[in-house]
């Protein structure tokens, strides 16, 4: 972000906080995040995000979720935009020279959600992904519920689920296109001068998390960056994949000292708010009249609950994701109306407002009738673009008397995001530390977490 539109931000947005790491004593007393504020330390107004990153490799993929955040409820919204597991800040004066990065062996972690690759897939991957206590969060005394539930909900939406699929060619393109992306940011750092190994990890799916790490280990990777493939944080991807990788780091001897540097969001970095400057603008040019459009940003949602009572910072970063997107548009004298709305809604429960549906009827009913679809919160085609998006909201947009319609593209392999999510592994690499100090077994982890966390925080 450069410092004219950093400057224009918001004063909500520009609020600078130290990080800090109370809130991760939630994550292992309480893995479901349901009393998040009961759990973590009161005094944390100060409290940041917490971070990891991943790997992504042609062998193995996967999203990632995030782990519970900032329990005083404050937003913090613009940060470091990575974190390793040490007390200090990050120095730039301690950068290791490029030699000695050149002798590690360093390995990326892409964590991306994961989709069925066929129809008879479409059941088992909803069980998984309803399995999670961080995609549906169970009251403590219920959680012995958490796999019938799921069991329930997957064979009851399994049907409606395989005609989606069915609906854009049998399953899912996401494994295909993460792999994509892996090798393309493998060979981004490599023209930097960077020798890595890139791991995929998908949470739902193959190639699971676990396989990832896995291969890591038979890798003998020194150093590693984990790279969520979400621009935004929310309790429900990067917290979550992260959960499961501190879950398996624990445990494991050779894990718990390598070295970890963890990309929490990334959605503020210059390379990304210009990549989709760059689909806009190129899109707009497909409407007869450019100016007349509305750009119409759709983000997957989340449930109220987690931002209001977990303090999930999704809400906020998508907000200003947007802002800094309009920001970059208008200096290059687009000055098109702009509105957000959240998609892909499931259940009785609250998710964040307005509707994407509720608002492509508002428009149409307001008389807009050029309308381009901007789907911000994903980097790669799956069914919430290919079939949600382009088939769904397309008829239900023009039903309502939107005339013309158009979708921006996602990432997927777009050279200046490559390079820039390759930019943002480098910059981590320095930062990375051991998760856990050598000196600590598991056992005094189970025993005394708040004092092991305590020690390896500095709280």
């Amino acid at each position: 972000m450069n410092a004219t539109s950093y400057s224009a931000l918001p004063s909500t947005f520009r609020s600078l906080h130290h990080r800090n790491f109370s809130a991760f004593c939630s994550d292992i007393q309480n893995p479901g995040y349901v009393d998040c504020h009961s759990n973590c330390n009161k005094s944390t107004s100060q409290a940041s995000l917490f971070l990891c990153s991943d790997s992504n490799s042609r062998r193995n993929g996967v999203f990632g979720r995030p782990l519970c955040v900032n329990p005083s409820g404050r937003r913090n919204l613009v940060g470091p935009a990575f974190y390793s597991l040490e007390t200090s800040a990050y120095d730039v004066a301690a950068l290791e020279s490029p030699s000695r990065v050149a002798e590690e062996k360093v390995g990326v972690l892409l964590l991306n959600l994961g989709g069925p690759e066929t129809l008879s897939d479409v059941q088992p991957f909803l069980f998984n992904l309803f399995a999670d206590p961080d995609i549906i969060r169970l009251p403590r005394l219920f959680r012995f519920l958490q796999r019938p539930l799921a069991k329930l909900i997957s064979v009851l939406r399994a049907p409606k689920s395989k005609e989606g699929y069915a609906a854009i060619g049998g399953g899912s393109p996401l494994r295909k296109i993460t792999d994509d992306q892996a090798l393309a940011i493998k060979m981004a750092l490599e023209a930097k001068g960077i020798s890595s190994d890139v791991y995929v990890g998908m949470r739902y799916w193959y190639p699971f998390t676990e396989e990832a790490i896995q291969q890591i280990k038979r890798d003998r990777i020194t150093r590693l960056v984990v790279l969520p493939l979400y621009p935004q944080f929310s309790i429900s991807t990067t917290g979550s994949s992260i959960r499961v990788l501190e879950h398996i780091f624990r445990e494991d001897a050779y894990l718990s000292k390598l070295p970890v540097s963890i990309i929490n969001s990334w959605y503020q970095r210059e390379g990304y708010i210009k990549s989709m400057a760059n689909l806009i603008q190129k899109e707009l040019q497909s409407f007869s009249e450019p100016k007349e459009v509305m750009i119409f940003f759709s983000a997957h949602g989340v449930p109220v609950s987690y931002v209001e009572e977990a303090g999930d910072p999704y809400r906020d970063q998508m907000e200003e994701c947007i802002f800094l997107i309009m920001q970059e548009l208008k200096a290059r004298g687009i000055s098109n109306e702009h509105t957000l709305a959240y998609q892909s809604r499931v259940g009785p429960v609250q998710w964040l407002k307005p509707y994407t549906d509720e608002v492509l009827v508002e428009l149409g009913q307001k008389g807009v009738k050029s309308l381009l679809a901007v789907p911000v919160s994903f980097v790669s085609e799956h069914i919430e673009t290919l079939e949600e998006i382009d088939m769904e909201y397309k008829e239900l947009a023009l039903e309502s008397g939107i005339k013309n319609w158009a979708r921006v593209p996602a990432l997927g392999v777009t050279p200046s995001f490559i390079t820039d999510l390759a930019d943002a592994v480098i910059e981590a690499l320095p930062s990375a530390t051991a998760i856990y100090a050598p000196t600590r077994t598991s056992e005094d982890v189970d025993h005394d977490p708040v004092r092991y966390l305590s020690d390896v925080f500095g709280h």
